[in-house]
């Protein structure tokens, strides 16, 4: 018999604050770790979560899709996007990211999530 695993945000496997505005809160589903992000106004990596990571940029792959609230992410090269409500970016290691405006972002990660702000 083939067992379906189901697994809600309201109650997650884990949740992991950031350093101050907002947290991590992770799901653990079959062989995948889900996470979602609740990033809020004036978070960003390298001043929330790069203290907890210990690198000089966010080091982990995302496949992320944004539902509220818009975020800017810059690549070390440079490269800025802005991501909006309904967006999914792939995005690969080495980057920063920031909250945009006076809303929280909420987002959720499929990629490679699994040791994402974890201490």
């Amino acid at each position: 018999m083939t067992l379906i695993d189901r697994k809600n945000f309201d109650k997650p496997d884990e949740v992991r604050p950031f350093e101050g505005k907002g947290r991590a809160e992770v799901v653990f589903v079959g062989d995948r770790t889900i996470g979602k992000g609740v990033f809020e106004p004036g978070w960003r990596w390298s001043v929330n979560v790069k203290p907890i990571a210990g690198t000089d940029s966010c080091q982990v792959s995302h496949l992320t899709h944004v539902v509220e609230g818009r975020m800017r992410v810059t690549m070390t090269d440079g490269t800025e996007i802005e991501l909006h409500p309904g967006d999914i970016a792939a995005i690969p290691p080495g980057h920063d990211a920031e909250v945009l405006g006076d809303t929280a972002c909420i987002a959720y990660d499929f990629g490679e999530f699994g040791d994402y702000a974890k201490r």
